[in-house]
């Protein structure tokens, strides 16, 4: 599993011209999963989103999780983060799970998330072709992997 995560000022996701889901100040995720992917990698991954401390505390050190700051998640599927680009110009998704794997795993996740304290968790639709939007905040972007 992959995850890109940035934390935002504001997120939100559009399939065509409906808003689907929005956010405000806390993390938008994109996320790739994996074929052998399972509930470890999703368990791992949850409990190190929530307690990342990337948010500014009084000082303007990064001392506190999106759990601290109440913020919220918005999550994305995002199969293309397995694209594996080492030959050739177009990239390959053989190591992405098919979505009938990957759409429970990524139910599993964001469930995770909110079990972990996370106080809102949102997602796209899966699936879908999305417009996504975001305003990041700092620019704070991390790649997280398991």
């Amino acid at each position: 599993m992959k995850v890109v995560l940035q934390r935002v000022k504001s997120a939100s996701v559009y399939v065509g011209d409906t808003p689907i889901s929005e956010i405000g100040l806390g993390l938008l995720l994109l996320i790739g999963i994996a074929k052998g992917d399972g509930e470890t990698e999703a368990d791992w991954l949850a409990e190190k989103v929530a307690g990342l401390r990337i948010f500014n505390d009084e000082k303007g050190k990064m001392n506190w999780s999106v759990k601290d700051t109440e913020g919220e998640v918005l999550a994305v599927s995002q199969f293309t983060l397995l694209g594996d680009t080492r030959k050739g110009k177009r990239p390959s998704f053989l190591n992405a799970a098919p979505p009938r794997e990957a759409e429970p795993l990524f139910d599993y996740f964001c469930e995770k998330l909110s079990a972990s304290g996370v106080r809102s968790v949102k997602t796209g639709s899966f699936g879908a072709m999305m417009d996504v939007t975001l305003t990041n905040d700092g620019p704070v972007t991390i790649l997280l992997e398991r």
